[in-house]
């Protein structure tokens, strides 16, 4: 990937060499480039995003618990950040950062309103018949290339799958989703087309609420605009967004992740076949060794500080390395492979604004039903080409493949 020609911004000298977070060696093996900096630099490290941009890695585990729990001194409001000055109008990872009033960048009690009411809408949701519906969009999907004998799981299963649920879920039109997944991807990818990705996805939910106000149904918008916590339009417009990309992108690669994980693992192997009794481990193991989410932007220092060893100057950046994390030696066995069961992994962040816990059952259910359906229809699935040959995608924030082609034999309609 060929990144944007910038002048770098000054940094301070801590940052003189920093490690790149972009480029074929960051896309291909971060996990080996998160040992080096742990080497190097210790539980935090001073790293640079495209363009020269300087920030701090958190990859030491209690760092980042420390550091996602102490709001007070690593706030969540972006427009603190000290760089606002040197980033142009155009960057592309502007998204991910730029100072909106959403739930995302909300702090104290203002934060604890809106979460109130995202966490209220998502326990909203039956889970009975969330794994229906779930189980129903498999077999369509799955429908449609049963019979060739091959398929891409990425596009076609994996990405829309999840987005189908969460259409249903929000009370969105299905033929909605195809939109959604090109905003979706742009976004994260952190292209020339993130800005604009970012705006479609914004104009559709503000398309969706404007229909909920006038007709409220049972599902996750109507929730959200009926919630004693009085959002406006506005407000819910937002926090669906944030909600669309934290439910799907991660969901999203989580599935593919597992499924590459069971067809390339010999562990995985002997059991591809019966397929229930292994999709759990593998949904697990996959968190822990390829979490969707790598890296999220992010903490900003509210005053001058000291993390991890290294010198925080008040308005830093400070990136949350959940994969890096992940792999800390304090959290694993001795022969480095986490604990059988262990679900103390931060995939799913820390602190305050960590996924709420509806949210996070409802990720579990859709990748869970969405392999174990794939697995009973199409029982010899097997990758169609090298593991070599498979290729991540180019972004700093996802650990996700751009494609999973594989290969079975030609199936039956579900009927």
């Amino acid at each position: 990937m060929t990144e944007p020609a910038m002048t770098p911004p000054p940094g301070c000298p801590a940052h003189a060499g920093a490690t790149p977070l972009y480029g074929p060696r960051f896309q291909t093996d971060p996990g080996q480039l998160y040992q080096e900096l742990r080497r190097t630099h210790g539980p935090v490290a001073p790293v640079e995003l495209a363009g020269g941009v300087p920030a701090w890695l958190v990859i030491g585990y209690r760092e980042l618990q420390l550091m996602t729990g102490q709001t007070k001194l690593f706030g969540r409001d972006s427009t603190r950040w000290n760089q606002w000055p040197n980033i142009p109008a155009d960057w592309p990872l502007k998204p991910m950062m730029a100072p909106v009033p959403s739930i995302l960048y909300a702090e104290g009690a203002e934060h604890q309103r809106r979460k109130a009411a995202v966490t209220d809408a998502l326990a909203g949701v039956d889970q009975y018949e969330l794994k229906q519906h779930c189980e129903e969009v498999a077999d369509r999907l799955i429908d449609e290339f049963a019979g060739k004998g091959e398929a891409e799981l990425v596009a076609d299963y994996a990405h829309r799958l999840p987005l189908l649920v969460l259409c249903r879920l929000f009370g969105l039109d299905e033929d909605e989703a195809p939109v959604l997944i090109g905003g979706l991807v742009a976004m994260l990818d952190g292209g020339p087309d993130a800005q604009a990705g970012a705006q479609r996805l914004l104009d559709v939910m503000l398309g969706l609420v404007h229909r909920k106000r006038a007709e409220p149904g049972p599902d996750v918008t109507s929730r959200l605009l009926g919630h004693q916590a009085g959002l406006t339009d506005e407000e819910v417009m937002r926090d669906l967004r944030v909600i669309l990309i934290a439910g799907h992108q991660p969901c999203a690669y989580w599935i593919s992740n597992a499924l590459r994980l069971m067809l390339t693992d010999d562990r995985f192997a002997a059991s591809l076949s019966g397929g229930r009794r292994s999709v759990g481990q593998a949904l697990s193991e996959a968190l822990w060794e390829d979490t969707p989410t790598q890296i999220f932007a992010g903490r900003w220092a509210t005053r001058d500080t000291q993390l991890g060893g290294q010198r925080i100057a008040a308005g830093d950046l400070l990136l949350l390395g959940l994969a890096g994390a992940n792999t800390d030696p304090s959290v694993r066995q001795a022969d480095g492979t986490p604990a059988e069961g262990n679900r103390a992994h931060l995939s799913y962040s820390y602190g305050p604004h960590s996924c709420p816990f509806p949210a996070q059952e409802t990720a579990e259910v859709i990748a869970a039903t969405a392999i174990e359906v794939l697995l009973d229809r199409l029982p010899d699935l097997r990758l169609a080409v090298a593991e070599h040959a498979l290729v991540w995608r180019p972004s700093a924030w996802v650990r996700a493949l751009m494609a999973l082609p594989v290969a079975f034999t030609p199936g039956y309609l579900a009927g």
